[in-house]
């Protein structure tokens, strides 16, 4: 196997590239540009803005509503096709908008890239494009600077770089030249810099080794070509539902118009049928109608949009209608940590200073000991971090970390380095890991040293304890480095401080930092957010498993994981490089165990939710880098951090403005709300339907007239299928919604209460209209219409009040704790009185003998079923419990 660019030595690194330290020549470098191409990224060609349009329309519902208003519309009923065409063309114009916005995943990648590059060509220093960087190329690289492509590295002073984005990680890499064994993360090649990521200390020069598509964020980009967007569970239940519907109501259309027919041509005689055959038709057509709710596509949408009202409250932002879904659908997350579940801010969280001084460091700097002052001081004047008057953190997040530190305890640093400004330096360098500044204190030059604890004690022969500069004993050396080994086992970052004092203001060396007088240490962390443990802690209780997946190395994400209460003994904890040694066989078996993975590449990110999905179950994704993009895109549902790159937000389905885990699990129960309130309108919707449809099945096997006339039955579908079903989608969450486990995404639509409540409550509806056609026949079959349309019209707007509520009674739900229910039956009256207006009854076929008193019966009739269907409902859950 062909060893990788960080693990040779230069000279073949060099030798592959066919370059040298003196960079390519211009013509060497143009003639590489015209066969490569430009250092940018590629796109696959993207559906022209017709394709997702007409993409739209495959829907087998959709389909069929459309054959639907083309007959209707050949037939006349040009209102009724309008309608149906309205509905069709808003849900397919929004869904094209959304599939635009989503688009926006590539642009923000290559947003990233340099405008410029600092190169060596002709041996000579000269600024291009960074588009024009080839392979071969010697790339100058300052602080500030972002890395214009990948590339081994052929110096580096002092570098450091913010490789964030690519890995999670808050801390900068500090780079070194050596040669790396052995296959290591991205995080871990020292040797390598990375296209898009940012310099933010010393300079460096490299090898251009990939350019465009074959950098590590270009093959991001490519992860987020290949990775496709998941339907919801939702989405996948109306697709499988459509076509089944589609199918049923296409025979029993068939079989409707077949039975009219026979009967027209059996009555019929020899005379002119082709009105009575047009007439039955329109009825077949008209029941079809009547039994595909046209507007359930834009309820869903409707309720799905307030959801994201209401979650816009809860901090998170939905990019994607169907994502307010989703969310309450979800059944694992799995959580980027750094800026996720941490703070994304280095925070010194204990410190250690010889014999009996670790105790609380005071917040009145007045009652600190000398040797809290020093290590105080060292901390701020060895240190090139700053923060701008406008609050503005400038530097290594661990020296932010000391700024921050004493700020707190009420020392501003502004005050430490007016007091002693810095004569001196030795800046740090990663082979020395050291720094050192020269200050005047006191009327005596002092060297100030921080660095890592192994390499400081080294050097140190004296302590400071109580004020007293003492010798460095054996005893007292094991004391500190078993603390130092303490804090490590803790996952915390520690610094040592020390300082010596120097004869005179002369020219420093590297000699001065030996014999240095050690003062203690101080330890930090990225720290959890607030609210974070207490998050997985109702996650769990909702049935929610949080896996954390980082950059970070294992000891630190573990420490953390273990702290919020996602690992737990038992669990395990796997590296990128031991999950791809894993089968996917391996991987199945012990996923559910494995709450922990570290140092993994975004590829890791994708198997690892793909893995989860393969299991059954809707999984969430967090992450705020450009490294998280394609498993965002991957997931059931992305969740963008607020102040994450633009790339995580393009790729994500869900926004949180606040970065706060724990408004995932606030939005959490919105989105279940939602979902239940999608199927009491879904339930509303179709109980209605079920009704009209026994009793024309009735009917017709009775040898009654057709119950509905077929402008009734359009009627009712315009007046009871949207109102009361989007006020149904308004409706408080009921008690117990987050005391649920979260449902099984390949269960059906009509799963469980749902199909029972269509059954008992279509069926009472059903027997309702039965009734109401039966007594107006004793009059006349004119008078059994009217009464069959009468019951059918007020049952269905009267349903909206059991239909709130699986569990509770309309009354305990309480009737104006949704006023848009009360609003939208007063509507469906006010409408159902129009057909009552001299002029219109004749339009509607409502005979004079339909009088007040028949219009009572069909009321009455309405409100025993009503009352039925909430006895049917304490019956069911009396059983249930």
């Amino acid at each position: 196997m062909e060893k990788e660019t960080y693990q040779v030595e230069l000279d073949e690194v060099m030798e592959k590239v066919a370059s040298q330290s003196s960079g390519l020549t211009q013509q060497e470098a143009s003639k590489r540009l015209e066969t490569n191409g430009f250092n940018q990224l590629k796109e696959a060609p993207k559906k022209s803005t017709w394709s997702l349009f007409f993409e739209t329309f495959k829907d087998a519902m959709v389909i069929v509503l459309l054959v639907v208003a083309v007959v209707q519309m050949l037939m006349g009923a040009y209102v009724e096709s309008l309608v149906i065409f309205i509905v069709l063309m808003m849900n397919s114009v929004v869904s094209v908008i959304q599939t635009k916005k989503a688009e926006g995943s590539l642009d923000a990648l290559k947003s990233l890239s340099a405008p410029d590059a600092n190169v060596i060509r002709d041996g000579k220093e000269t600024v291009i494009l960074a588009k024009e960087l080839v392979v071969g190329d010697v790339v100058i690289l300052e602080a500030g600077d972002y890395v214009p492509a990948d590339g081994r590295l052929l110096e580096a002073g002092s570098l450091k770089i913010d490789e964030g984005m690519l890995t999670g990680e808050s801390v900068p890499v500090e780079k070194t030249l050596d040669v790396i064994n052995g296959d290591v993360p991205i995080g871990d090649r020292t040797n390598m810099v990375f296209s898009g990521t940012i310099v933010t200390y010393g300079r460096g020069l490299f090898l251009v080794t990939a350019t465009a598509n074959d950098t590590e964020i270009g093959q991001v980009a490519g992860l987020l070509e290949s990775t496709s967007e998941q339907k919801t569970p939702l989405q996948r239940g109306l697709d499988k539902f459509s076509k089944k519907l589609s199918v049923w109501i296409l025979i029993l259309s068939i079989i409707i118009l077949a039975v009219q027919v026979v009967r027209i041509f059996v009555n019929g005689g020899s005379g002119d049928m082709t009105a009575d055959l047009l007439n039955a038709f329109m009825f077949a057509v008209a029941v079809a109608v009547a039994a595909i709710p046209e507007a359930l596509q834009s309820i869903v949408t409707i309720v799905l949009s307030i959801g994201t009202k209401q979650m816009a409250t809860k901090h998170a932002i939905i990019r994607h209608l169907p994502a307010v879904e989703t969310l309450g659908s979800t059944s694992v997350v799995c959580t980027d940590k750094t800026g996720t579940l941490t703070q994304n801010k280095m925070t010194v969280v204990d410190h250690y200073l010889p014999s009996s001084q670790t105790e609380t460091i005071s917040d009145n700097p007045t009652e600190w000991n000398e040797a809290i002052q020093r290590i105080m001081d060292i901390s701020l004047l060895a240190n090139d971090a700053a923060i701008t008057e406008e609050g503005e953190k400038i530097g290594d997040p661990t020296e932010v970390a000391f700024l921050d530190y004493t700020e707190k305890l009420n020392a501003p640093y502004r005050n430490t380095r007016d007091k002693y400004p810095r004569l001196q330096e030795l800046p740090f360098d990663s082979d020395r890991k050291l720094m050192s500044t020269l200050h005047s204190i006191n009327n005596e030059f002092v060297l100030m040293t921080k660095g890592g604890p192994d390499v400081l004690l080294g050097r140190s022969t004296k302590v400071l304890v109580d004020g007293e500069v003492l010798p460095l004993t054996s005893d007292m050396l094991a004391e500190i480095q078993e603390k130092n080994e303490g804090f490590s086992k803790r996952a915390l970052r520690v610094l040592a401080f020390a300082y010596k004092p120097i004869d005179a203001n002369r020219e420093l060396t590297l000699d001065d930092e030996n014999d240095l007088i050690f003062v203690g240490l101080m330890a930090m962390i990225d720290p959890p957010r607030e609210q974070v443990k207490d998050a997985v802690k109702d996650a769990k209780s909702a049935g929610i498993k949080t896996v954390m997946i980082t950059g970070d190395h294992k000891t630190t994400a573990v420490a953390i994981a273990r702290e919020i209460g996602i690992s737990v003994d038992g669990d395990m904890a796997l590296t990128g490089t031991e999950l791809d040694a894993l089968t996917e066989e391996e991987l199945l078996r012990d996923l559910e165990k494995i709450t922990v993975y570290a140092r993994v590449s975004p590829e890791n990110k994708i198997r690892i939710v793909r893995a989860w999905q393969d299991k059954g179950n809707v999984s969430a994704m967090t992450g705020d880098g450009v490294n998280d993009a394609p498993a965002l895109k991957q997931a059931d549902i992305g969740i963008a951090m607020g102040t994450g790159t633009d790339v995580a937000k393009d790729a994500a389905a869900m926004i949180l403005t606040d970065d706060n885990f724990a408004s995932i699990i606030s939005a959490v129960k919105v989105g279940r709300n939602v979902f239940d309130n999608i199927k009491k309108a879904i339930a509303y919707l179709f109980s209605g339907n079920l009704g009209a449809i026994i009793a024309i099945l009735f009917a017709l096997v009775v040898g009654w007239d057709n119950p509905f006339t077929a402008l009734q039955l359009l009627f009712i579908n315009l007046v009871n299928d949207s109102l009361p079903a989007i006020a149904l989608g308004m409706e408080k969450a009921e008690p117990t919604i987050m005391q649920k486990a979260p449902r099984d995404p390949n269960e059906s639509i009509f799963s469980g209460e749902t199909l029972t409540s269509v059954i008992y409550r279509g069926s009472l509806i059903g027997v309702a209209v039965i009734i109401g056609q039966w007594i107006g026949m004793q009059v006349s079959p004119e008078l059994g219409v009217a009464m069959a349309f009468s019951t059918l019209i007020w049952s269905r707007t009267l349903q909206t009040f059991p239909a709130r509520s699986n569990s509770e009674s309309a009354i305990k739900a309480g009737f104006f704790s949704n006023k848009m229910v009360i609003t939208a039956v007063s509507v469906c009256t006010a409408l159902y009185c129009v057909t009552l207006l001299p002029g219109l009854r004749s339009v509607f076929s409502l005979p004079a003998e339909f009088t007040l008193t028949y219009i009572g019966i069909s009321i009455a009739l309405a409100v025993g079923a009503i009352v039925l269907m909430e006895v049917a409902k304490l019956i069911f859950k009396k059983k249930n419990s």
